[in-house]
């Protein structure tokens, strides 16, 4: 089967950067290549390339002028399109920024208007289709862009459960249209460096629902499989309905995690 063409990277200029909270960072990118981004993407995750220290950007540009190339030159690193507004256009990224020296980390915490960047992607939309009786989110920081934007798309009745794992009580983020039967909990782990098991303990501590379930669970690797076991194997919610995915891992930078995620599912 013949794979589908892969869109040519975008540039992508900043036009803003502020911190939504003392972790994270929302940075709204815009640029003449957005103008026929297909709309409907919120959610969807995306592969984001990163200049050189120094790099102008026509430099920058000219390597992504024929399409994705094979030799990489730049720290590329995955994120998820938090919100894309056709009329503009622009786009907004959201970035942990817990002090680390990830090239992603760094970047966003640096970005200025006129910042520049590679976009690729957009990837699948992680929940496209809301037929459950009831529906299940978990997320650490990591993910919350995807989270947020799966609960925004849910109908307005939708009911159901959002667990969010925060760095701090000041990392609630408050911008989310949350529907009123999405009952939200926040829980604090301060330490973004160990992996923890707060969000299953909290689903083990609370009743399971009757009827159709489906989730939208994504964060730390050991954390996101304990409650993959739970969901699918002692709760028996189906593969279809279930979006659940290892972001990233306590230790390891994202290729390293990529390859460990490979080696697990050949």
């Amino acid at each position: 089967m013949q794979r589908p063409v892969r869109p040519a990277p975008r540039i992508l200029t900043v036009k803003s950067a502020r911190y939504l909270t003392p972790h994270m960072i929302r940075v709204t990118l815009t640029g003449d290549s957005l103008s026929d981004f297909p709309p409907g993407q919120e959610g969807a995750h995306c592969k984001l390339a990163f200049p050189r220290a120094g790099e102008d950007k026509d430099g920058f540009a000219s390597h992504y002028a024929e399409g994705r190339p094979k030799e990489r030159l730049h720290p590329v690193r995955t994120y998820t399109v938090r919100a894309f507004r056709q009329a503009e256009p622009e786009m907004d990224i959201d970035f942990v920024a817990h002090g680390d020296s990830g090239p992603g980390t760094l970047w966003a915490q640096n970005a200025v208007e006129g910042s520049f960047l590679a976009f690729m992607g957009p990837g699948p939309v992680k929940m496209t289709h809301f037929q459950a009786d009831w529906y299940l989110v978990a997320a650490d920081m990591s993910a919350l862009p995807v989270a947020a934007a799966s609960i925004e798309a849910m109908p307005r009745n939708a009911k159901g459960l959002a667990i969010f794992e925060i760095l701090s009580e000041e990392d609630k983020q408050t911008d989310i249209r949350i529907p009123e039967g999405i009952e939200v909990h926040w829980l604090v782990q301060p330490d973004p460096h160990v992996a923890t098991s707060v969000q299953i303990d909290f689903l083990r501590s609370i009743p399971w629902p009757e009827g159709r379930v489906q989730t939208c669970i994504a964060g730390e690797s050991s954390a996101i499989r304990s409650i993959r076991e739970y969901v699918l194997k002692e709760k028996g919610v189906g593969k279809a309905d279930a979006y659940i995915s290892g972001y990233w891992k306590v230790g390891l930078v994202e290729d390293q995690h990529q390859e460990m995620k490979r080696l697990e599912t050949a």
